[in-house]
């Protein structure tokens, strides 16, 4: 066996050293801001719950979080969107306005009742402050991708307390199918450092049980498969769902202070319903009960209506969290028709749904075990690679670039937002060159 000669070794350490200082600067930054973001986020829901009607402010929120990005947010208002494209194409160092403003922007709509999450606050804060470092360092193109990626590994492993799964969801929510080895250290040591920096800082993260797993045998097994390709079809319409209204809200309305303005109105208004104040904010009480006991078959449609208005018109947070809720109580609600145990389909559905929306399902399967233990990762893959399946050619993030993972004809690196104008420009060929000449 041939060792590494002096010159290797040295390049090896130099290349070692060099991410192992700049991931965890990132982690730091990233975690302290996540901490300061959950610690906000307790208050806001705390205040909330409390004062129920401040739900009536809600349109006067979303008039000023709007009116906020109107003016001073216009060239981060694309979010995670941004941060994907950034990755794929560097042109500009994202602004570190994005901070402040998400975080503020998701503050304000947990305190007045939408119904958003918190990973895209997370991601976009991890990822703008790293970025920062791109500018100190004066970073090579090549070296701000993967310093992204960290930023967003650290900003989803913190915000949930998952580093496995943050390290790899950083590598593969950019592309459909394409995982990029070169930034393996750097996300993996990010999002390592960033939770424990964030748990240093005094956060702590909701612990879900599942008891009992049963042994694998066909019947679980394909009960797991019909579970996932339902999770999957559910993840497709909720993204589907959530993008044709925000293309309807800009259509309708012009001034977009006024599109969060008018979702506002309708979540408020729904909210007052009696019982349905379980479907504003992020619903963590619920997404516990669906590990415990048998819920409503309908909370699942519920929670995602409630948080496709939110979002939908213009408010500011992350789609994860109500995917983990609409995932669980879907799961609680297929669990007796499917003679699974609540808790195992609860927490299946709770990934899985997230898995097929994103198109994440390793970094699904990791969060799954390492939020329920090792001995549920069998059920959670299978569901998670089926539901991925399932949901199609769509997804949350509308940047992320198609790769080879999922079938059909489609470019690679085209956009899934741009998936839509190649099929119709793609089938208008076909036919034209199928009409007799």
């Amino acid at each position: 066996m041939k060792l590494l000669g002096r010159p290797e070794l040295f390049d090896l350490l130099r290349y070692f050293g060099k991410w192992l200082l700049l991931a965890c600067g990132v982690a730091v930054l990233a975690g302290s801001a996540s901490a300061i973001f959950l610690f906000l986020m307790h208050w806001a829901t705390a205040t909330r719950v409390t004062y129920r009607w401040l739900i009536w402010f809600l349109p006067v929120a979303g008039f000023v979080v709007g009116w906020l990005y109107l003016k001073f947010g216009q060239s981060v208002e694309a979010g995670n969107n941004l941060l994907i494209d950034e990755i794929h194409d560097p042109r500009k160092i994202i602004p570190l306005r994005m901070v402040p403003l998400v975080l503020g922007g998701t503050v304000v709509s947990h305190l007045f009742g939408a119904s958003v999450g918190r990973e895209g606050t997370a991601v976009q804060m991890g990822g703008a402050l790293a970025d920062q470092l791109t500018r100190m360092f004066k970073l090579q193109p090549e070296d701000r991708r993967i310093i992204l990626m960290a930023g967003i590994s650290a900003g989803f492993a913190s915000v949930f307390g998952t580093p496995l799964a943050g390290a790899i969801f950083g590598l593969e929510v950019l592309a459909i199918g394409r995982l990029r080895y070169d930034a393996l250290l750097p996300c993996l040591v990010a999002a390592i450092v960033a939770d424990q920096v964030c748990m240093l800082l005094g956060t702590q993260h909701l612990h879900y049980v599942i008891p009992f797993v049963p042994v694998v045998t066909a019947w679980t097994l394909s009960a797991v498969v019909i579970a996932g390709a339902l999770f999957g079809l559910t993840g497709m319409i909720f993204a589907d769902a959530t993008h044709a209204l925000g293309r309807a809200m800009k259509k309708w309305i012009s001034y977009a202070p006024m599109r969060p303005f008018a979702g506002g109105i309708a979540v408020a208004s729904a909210a007052w319903f009696p019982g349905a104040d379980r479907y504003i904010g992020l619903g963590l009480p619920t997404i516990v009960a669906a590990f415990e006991q048998p819920l409503p078959a309908y909370d699942f449609l519920a929670k995602m209506a409630f948080t496709v208005a939110s979002l939908g018109s213009g408010f500011k947070g992350g789609e994860v969290t109500p995917l983990f809720y609409i995932g669980a109580t879907l799961g609680n609600a297929l669990a007796p028709l499917l003679h699974l145990p609540i808790p195992l389909l609860a927490g299946i559905g709770l990934v899985a749904v997230f898995a097929g929306a994103a198109n994440t399902p390793i970094a699904s399967t990791l969060m799954a075990m390492e939020m329920f233990g090792a001995e549920v990762g069998i059920y959670a893959a299978l569901a998670c690679v089926v539901s991925y399946l399932f949901s199609g050619r769509t997804g949350i993030y509308r940047s992320q670039r198609m790769g080879d993972g999922k079938r059909g004809e489609a470019p690679e690196d085209i956009r899934l937002g741009e998936l839509p104008a190649y099929r119709k420009a793609h089938h208008e060929r076909q036919a034209s060159d199928s009409e007799p000449q």
